[in-house]
């Protein structure tokens, strides 16, 4: 096995394989070994409350973050997103980087879903349900993995600590407007969409250091997806979420 080969286990496969194994094990925590003990035995509560604080003007509102964390709205704003990135600052580690914590969220997602079977919140649900579990939620996982890797990478270009903050306080919000969200539109429970922020959060970090770390020695030669002269990002890159 090559040097590349070897580096791409150790450092996305084996930790996306590790991150599966957790969300799993947080799922059956949740349905099965924890149903009766608090706070899981609230969740209702908290479901019926959104619910029962629904109106016109927030409906609006809440429909708004759900269609920024659609599957469609997600593959687009991606493939912009990293088209831009590409085109600004010729190179592709960026923009690798973006699309592969997206892309990782995404399947940790859908093969969580095939073992974790959980009914959705006992509320009016105000949208179509898909063929999936209700753990974890799609929307807030993707979100946070497309957004919180937008505020890494635009944090990290900023000459300034208020234009840093400013960044991540924009783009962090949007992945928490997509969690109340989906809890008050009745489509996830509390901890549906905790467990999202793990999934999301985890890939921007698994792939910020296994893509951004410019120290990182792929195989005999540094990764070319840089150019002399770019910033260094340390193994630690923040990853929110």
């Amino acid at each position: 096995m090559s040097d590349v080969a070897v580096q791409i286990a150790r450092r996305v496969l084996l930790p996306v394989a590790l991150l599966f194994a957790v969300m799993v094990g947080l799922g059956l925590l949740v349905t099965r070994v924890l149903t009766h003990t608090w706070p899981f035995t609230v969740e209702d509560a908290v479901n019926r409350e959104f619910a029962g604080d629904r109106s016109s003007g927030w409906n609006d509102v809440s429909l708004v973050f759900s269609t920024l964390a659609s599957t469609q709205m997600i593959v687009v704003v991606t493939v912009l997103a990293a088209l831009v990135l590409r085109l600004v600052l010729h190179r592709w580690r960026e923009p690798i980087f973006l699309c592969a914590a997206v892309s990782a969220q995404a399947l940790i997602f859908l093969f969580t879903t095939m073992v974790i079977d959980r009914n959705r919140p006992a509320v009016e649900h105000m949208d179509a349900s898909p063929p999936t579990s209700s753990f974890p939620s799609g929307h807030t996982s993707a979100a946070t993995a497309l957004y919180v890797g937008l505020a890494v990478l635009l944090a990290l270009r900023a000459r300034s600590t208020p234009a840093k903050v400013t960044w991540w306080t924009l783009l962090v919000l949007v992945p928490v407007g997509v969690a109340l969200t989906r809890m008050y539109r009745g489509m996830h429970h509390p901890s549906d969409v905790v467990a999202s922020f793990v999934n999301g959060g985890t890939c921007v970090a698994i792939m910020a250091r296994a893509v951004l770390d410019r120290t990182l020695t792929w195989g005999r030669a540094k990764l070319s997806m840089s150019r002399p002269g770019d910033d260094v990002t340390p193994a630690g890159a923040p990853a929110g979420g």
